[in-house]
């Protein structure tokens, strides 16, 4: 769609104004007593959400919003039809209906349609895909085919070639094609980067621990978990893989992948992926640094709309906000954590 702008600054960021830009702090200000007694982070929040909706409303006037189909209903796409329809997606997205194999006919008043009739379809500009992981792929491909915009669940696809691909494939289309990745605006997160920020580090480990997923349609637990790789990636930088274990007991369901991967600095990282009948979702994690050690993570906060956060950095490419600096960095961290996860499945399945 093409979008009337006004001029704003050249420093403006719709998605993610700060508390020290003046156009917040007149918002803030015109919110009067109730910004004044707001005492606690969440209050704080919630005035930036406020303003969020209408600085982009007021500064962005398109003239046609993008449609949006969500393929696939399960948790991550009812959570995207429900926050497509918050007062903050409306100035910009249209829900026009989503894809299910199942036969559903609406879901919260939103049509169901066939994958072909969204493929075609003249109303939709972007296709947001929340299937399995083994689907990825062809969706991704069929949809930038058909000259959509692409929003995905990580991992993106379930090989690192497959990945350049499709990327190539977003360029030669002119489309966005955009993984999502909510683990990196989780308040843990936050935490985390904050407390190793300056910090060398000598060793750590992350194990995290989970009931078994169905691998033929979540992909290698190095792709499956790669959140948790990401997570690593973004702490301690660029990671070499030194070696990778898997122990792999069918009958009782336990898969347990052990990998050490090493920093730029020389520090050495474990990291664990234990699923089994019976094991509660947690995770651990240890870092040891030359100044101190970190253990775990205290409990930091709810992770308040995550998901509409995540559409947020989607919006800024698609209102071409996102330089092409910010761009290659975020492509160039996504591959070579997929391309970890592929060398990382050669070590441990060989044959696949």
């Amino acid at each position: 769609p093409s979008l009337t702008t006004n001029r704003i600054p050249a420093s403006a960021r719709p998605s993610t104004p700060s508390g020290g830009d003046e156009a917040l702090q007149e918002s803030c200000s015109r919110a009067g007593a109730e910004r004044r007694r707001a005492t606690s982070r969440r209050d704080q929040d919630e005035c930036r959400d406020r303003f969020h909706t209408r600085y982009w409303s007021s500064v962005f006037q398109p003239e046609k919003k993008f449609g949006v189909v969500v393929v696939g209903v399960g948790r991550a796409g009812s959570v995207r039809i429900r926050d497509l329809k918050d007062p903050h997606s409306l100035a910009f997205l249209n829900l026009i209906a989503f894809v299910s194999r199942r036969e559903l006919g609406s879901l919260d008043e939103v049509r169901q349609i066939s994958l072909e009739d969204a493929l075609c379809s003249q109303e939709i500009d972007v296709a947001y895909i929340c299937s399995e992981s083994s689907s990825h792929e062809d969706y991704i491909r069929q949809f930038l085919q058909a000259g959509k915009h692409v929003l995905v669940e990580y991992p993106m696809t379930l090989s690192f070639t497959a990945a350049q691909e499709l990327w190539e494939l977003a360029a030669q289309k002119g489309k966005v094609l955009h993984e999502e990745h909510l683990e990196l605006l989780m308040e843990e997160f936050a935490f985390l980067k904050k407390e190793v920020m300056g910090k060398e580090l000598l060793k750590g480990s992350l194990h995290f621990t989970a009931s078994p997923l169905d691998e033929e349609k979540f992909g290698f637990p190095a792709f499956s978990g790669i959140s948790r790789l990401t997570w690593l990636v973004c702490l301690f930088g660029e990671l070499s893989l030194i070696s990778a274990t898997l122990e792999d007991r069918k009958e009782d369901q336990y898969l347990k992948m052990t990998v050490q991967l090493e920093t730029q600095s020389k520090g050495t990282l474990c990291w664990i992926e234990e699923k089994a009948p019976g094991l509660k979702r947690n995770r651990y994690l240890n870092f040891q640094f030359k100044s101190g050690s970190l253990e775990n993570v205290p409990n930091v906060g709810i992770d308040k709309k995550i998901f509409l956060k995540d559409q947020d950095l989607f919006l800024q490419k698609l209102l071409g906000q996102v330089s092409a600096e910010e761009l290659a960095a975020e492509k160039k961290r996504i591959m070579h954590c997929l391309g970890l996860a592929d060398h990382i499945q050669k070590l441990c399945r060989p044959e696949k």
